[in-house]
């Protein structure tokens, strides 16, 4: 579990500067439950510091906490934060959950091997590789070149025109000045994890061939993601996730 110490004080860092920031978005999927009153006293222990960082991390879509819920910029410093938050994020645990069990009934990476602790690898790495394109992409980049990373949710598309938005959407973003762009942020982002993950892959997956390779599976699941957030408000609303889910269901921003 290297990965996950490296990982860890970068969460650290973000969560104690999100104490003093106000939160510029609303958890369209987050259970609902009262704010509590915030205290300047220190925390008591360790333990009581881990849970408020967790609360913290709660403050956005414990989902998909970069569906937009309005149309303003995004400054660097909240670029960050939904970078951290997109890295705890229940879609990413999801997405590593599922990958470590495939990439386990098919032995990838090989150098794992096979087992409860080759799965633990193999959690481990999807979940560095989720913080890494996070950080990359969600802030480094989209923070240098103006871009906007969060997801537009349209209104009234055929499922066809979803399925076209989302693939689109992979390839094509919006500025902080809300003009199309190609998505550099979101293809270069995914490529530099990559690239960093073969300082914690085994030896025999650190080939060129398997770095695109993963690359591309990244891409495949940002479309994935993208094609369920564009209907993540409705399903939302017919689970009853939250009381107010319907805050991004009419955002059509300037993605294209």
């Amino acid at each position: 579990m290297r990965r996950l110490i490296l990982a860890a004080p970068w969460f650290l860092i973000c969560n104690c500067g999100m104490a003093q920031q106000p939160q510029s978005q609303s958890a369209p999927d987050a259970t609902s439950q009262s704010q509590e009153s915030q205290t300047t006293s220190k925390p008591a222990n360790p333990i009581q510091s881990g849970v408020i960082l967790f609360k913290l991390l709660q403050q956005r879509s414990l989902v998909f906490p970069d569906l937009a819920t309005s149309e303003g910029r995004l400054s660097s410093w909240q670029k960050f934060q939904l970078a951290a938050n997109n890295s705890v994020a229940l879609s990413t645990i999801g997405a590593a959950l599922i990958g470590s069990a495939y990439g386990q009934a098919t032995n990838r990476p090989s150098g794992y091997h096979q087992g409860a602790e080759g799965y633990g690898k193999r959690f481990g790495a999807d979940m560095a590789r989720a913080a890494s394109e996070n950080l990359f992409g969600t802030f480094l980049l989209a923070s240098a070149l103006h871009q906007d990373p969060r997801f537009f949710v349209k209104r009234n598309l055929s499922f066809k025109q979803s399925v076209k938005y989302a693939a689109v959407r992979v390839m094509i973003t919006s500025t902080d000045a809300g003009e199309k762009q190609v998505n550099y942020s979101g293809l270069i982002g995914p490529l530099l994890s990559e690239g960093l993950a073969n300082a914690y892959y085994p030896s025999q997956n650190r080939t060129v061939g398997n770095t695109f390779t993963r690359y591309a599976i990244d891409l495949s699941w940002r479309y994935g993601g993208n094609l369920l957030r564009q209907y993540w408000p409705a399903i939302n609303r017919r689970l009853r996730l939250a009381p107010e889910a319907s805050s991004t269901s009419g955002m059509t921003g300037a993605n294209p």
